[in-house]
């Protein structure tokens, strides 16, 4: 799967997805500069993240099927703010995973998602109809979970808490000796701005939560942040030691 220009389903503008590794590739969404994630397999199409509205889900969605001729049968979300979750019913009939956290977030917070997504800018027409459909997981990982989508082994690895305390990360090993393994980090790791803390944040084991990121990537892995550019091991350090200062917690 190449780096493909798509003109893919309403309102693409032309946006492109940048492939990371032999079948893996990711989209920075406009709205909030949100990563989606993409793992193709020989049985099993894998999104990581669905977006922030159910018109974008359905963009994805179009694209995806335009890129890989298939539908997509598992989605992983790295975590239930709205801007990663408000998209996936667009996706009917695909297993959805997610730490086994996120059920009850969801199941609490629908009302404050809503909020949080028309306070940063969503159409509040767009936030109220997915916040109706939002779609609770049908998988729940607890610590680590393998799917195969056929040649293409992937990890769903609770590496610890940090942004949330359900944050769930995406282990793509390489697909050949040369291949990098690529992980998907959600946002444990920001590029594009600092690392947002909410209320639901655990800032005393975020810096912890990183060096279990570099453990499971290595020295050669693409760090595939929630928001902004791809990153290295070298990038992950720095956040790491930058959190710690923030938070006041010593780094390993």
């Amino acid at each position: 799967m190449e780096s493909v220009e798509s003109t893919e389903g309403p309102g693409s503008g032309g946006s492109v997805w940048e492939q990371l590794a032999p079948g893996v590739a990711r989209r920075r969404m406009p709205h909030l500069d949100v990563t989606i994630g993409l793992v193709v397999g020989s049985d099993g199409v894998l999104l990581v993240d669905t977006a922030s509205t159910l018109r974008e889900g359905e963009e994805l969605r179009g694209q995806v099927e335009a890129l890989t001729g298939r539908t997509v049968t598992h989605i992983v979300l790295t975590h239930g703010h709205f801007d990663h979750v408000f998209g996936t019913a667009a996706f009917p009939g695909a297993e959805v995973f997610g730490e086994r956290g996120l059920d009850g977030y969801l199941r609490r917070e629908r009302e404050t998602l809503l909020a949080d997504a028309v306070r940063f800018g969503t159409d509040p027409a767009e936030a109220e109809r997915a916040a109706g459909a939002l779609v609770l997981p049908t998988r729940q990982v607890t610590g680590e979970t393998a799917v195969d989508l056929g040649e293409r082994p992937v990890r769903l690895v609770h590496a610890g808490t940090g942004h949330t305390g359900h944050d769930l990360v995406v282990v793509v090993p390489g697909a050949g000796p040369s291949d990098p393994t690529v992980v998907f980090c959600g946002d444990l790791v920001e590029e594009s701005g600092e690392p947002q803390a909410g209320d639901d944040a655990d800032p005393a084991h975020w810096p912890g939560t990183l060096d279990a990121l570099l453990a499971l990537g290595g020295e050669t892995g693409r760090y595939v942040p929630g928001h902004g550019a791809v990153v290295d091991a070298r990038f992950l350090r720095a956040q790491r030691d930058a959190l710690a200062e923030r938070f006041g917690t010593a780094p390993s």
